[in-house]
């Protein structure tokens, strides 16, 4: 993976932990919402894994937030 894709998905990660924190979720309880396996939202979180854009779309979803929201660094 290149650095910005690596970035990327840091940043991804990053913001879903954030977001799933304010809304006091659990990953597991994220996971339910967000129709996927608890190990994967813990891959996305610690940017593991490349996310689909099916999966982004869950997850925003989920957080109840633009996925647009959840790409973008500070």
């Amino acid at each position: 993976a290149t650095a910005r894709t690596s970035s990327l998905r840091r940043t991804f990660g990053d913001n879903v932990r954030a977001r799933r924190k304010q809304l006091g979720l659990s990953q597991e309880e994220l996971a339910d919402r967000a129709q996927v396996h608890r190990t994967f939202i813990g891959h996305v979180e610690r940017a593991e894994t490349n996310v689909s854009i099916d999966n982004i779309d869950r997850i925003s979803t989920a957080l109840e937030i633009p996925a647009s929201e959840l790409l973008k660094s500070e």
